[in-house]
């Protein structure tokens, strides 16, 4: 018994470790490099044109300032097409109001942004742009995104993925420090990891830019709750790995409510959890098969958890092990288990003293553990199959 409870230990506390080495590597190559990349200028009239898609459901209350933000960047050859998907507000109305080429989509049986995606990648399809960048509804861009965008895509020939970022809202009830030091190590500091090791990036969202060809072929119309990761490694399978590009940047607000925090983080969180059980280990096994050095990288990075979730598997699987070793069985977990917590260690306070001091001031550390634990709820719902799969606008209220 004692031999196979060994075993069992030594196997997860291996399987956590790739995943916390992973981190790491990421976290220490962004670190090491050379400096952090600005927003270019924008340079009107150097680029080709563009076609920015907003895929927007029941966005009425702040689409209006997100069009005007996009419209400012825009060359008179650029469209900017709104997709107003399943709406029962004045979604529709305001966009063209705003200035907006508009879209409707109506079928309550097929919810989900992919399909809002699809819808607007087909109507395109009549007079086909070079280059499709997709900004959702809510999101602000930095002098110069589109641009930086525009110019990579047509550079590399490749997916492109802006620097994307979430800020805490004035006024917020919720203490958002952790949340977003958390935010900017997944979609800042790893994906600049790769980018400085010349490794492909994940997909998130939002300040995405596409080669006509390249979209215009891509499975879009699925009720995914996290259509971004699963487009990134559906490119990636097919041979388009997404390139990041920290010189555009979008940002966004988290939900300032706690029912609208909540839901984010269930959406986001659950998501990705589905994705690394459903398909890592398939997308693992075809990249071993066809030797394919991207769609590896990709595969571990998505393998990653959470942080928040990383932290507490680290220490849990430390603390077992530790506890058997003492036992007087194997120390072999205890030695992998303890690698991987000085690792992950390491990675958090190198990312913090990176991209974490502004927002979690060192009297705030302590907020990090119970930040964690809090979250528990969130992956208990996921372990009993509570997931929600609905593609629903952010409770941004009071």
């Amino acid at each position: 018994m004692g031999t196979l409870v060994s075993c069992l230990l030594v196997i997860v506390a291996s399987l956590l470790a790739i995943s916390t080495i992973v981190f790491f590597l990421e976290i220490v190559a962004a670190s090491a490099a050379s400096r952090w990349q600005r927003p270019m200028r924008p340079n009107l009239g150097a680029r080709r044109p563009v076609a920015v898609l907003v895929p927007a459901h029941n966005e009425s209350p702040g689409l209006l300032p997100t069009l005007a933000n996009i419209q400012g960047q825009l060359l008179p050859a650029d469209r900017l097409l709104v997709v107003a998907d399943n709406c029962s507000d004045d979604t529709a109305a305001l966009a063209r109001a705003g200035g907006a080429e508009v879209v409707e989509r109506n079928d309550p049986t097929k919810r989900g942004k992919g399909y809002a995606l699809d819808w607007g990648v087909r109507h395109l399809g009549s007079n086909p742009p070079e280059i499709v960048i997709i900004i959702d509804a809510d999101c602000r861009l930095a002098e110069g995104a589109i641009d930086s965008l525009a110019s990579t895509c047509a550079m590399t020939g490749r997916p492109v993925q802006a620097l994307y970022l979430m800020t805490a809202p004035v006024n917020s009830e919720i203490n958002h420090q952790v949340a977003e030091f958390s935010w900017r190590v997944k979609n800042w500091l790893r994906p600049l990891g790769l980018r400085a090791l010349n490794l492909p990036c994940q997909l998130m969202g939002t300040g995405m830019a596409f080669p006509w060809d390249v979209i215009r072929s891509a499975d879009l119309g699925n009720g995914q709750i996290v259509e971004d990761l699963k487009l990134g490694l559906d490119l990636t399978l097919a041979g388009h790995p997404p390139v990041f590009c920290p010189s555009a940047r979008v940002t966004s607000e988290f939900a300032s409510s706690v029912k609208g925090a909540g839901s984010q983080r269930q959406r986001w969180e659950q998501g990705h959890l589905e994705m690394i059980l459903k398909t890592a280990p398939r997308l693992l096994t075809s990249a071993i098969t066809r030797r394919d050095w991207d769609l590896l990288v990709i595969t571990l990075d998505l393998a990653v958890p959470p942080l928040s979730l990383l932290g507490m598997l680290v220490l849990g699987i430390f603390g077992f092990s530790l506890l058997y070793a003492v036992s007087g069985y194997s120390l072999a977990a205890f030695t992998i288990s303890t690698a991987s917590l000085l690792a992950f260690t390491a990675a958090t306070f190198l990312a913090w003293l990176k991209c974490g001091r502004d927002v979690v001031p060192p009297s705030a550390l302590m907020l990090m553990p119970s930040y964690a634990f809090r979250k528990l709820k969130l992956y208990r719902q996921f372990l009993f199959g509570k997931i929600d799969s609905q593609w629903t606008r952010t409770d941004r209220s009071k």
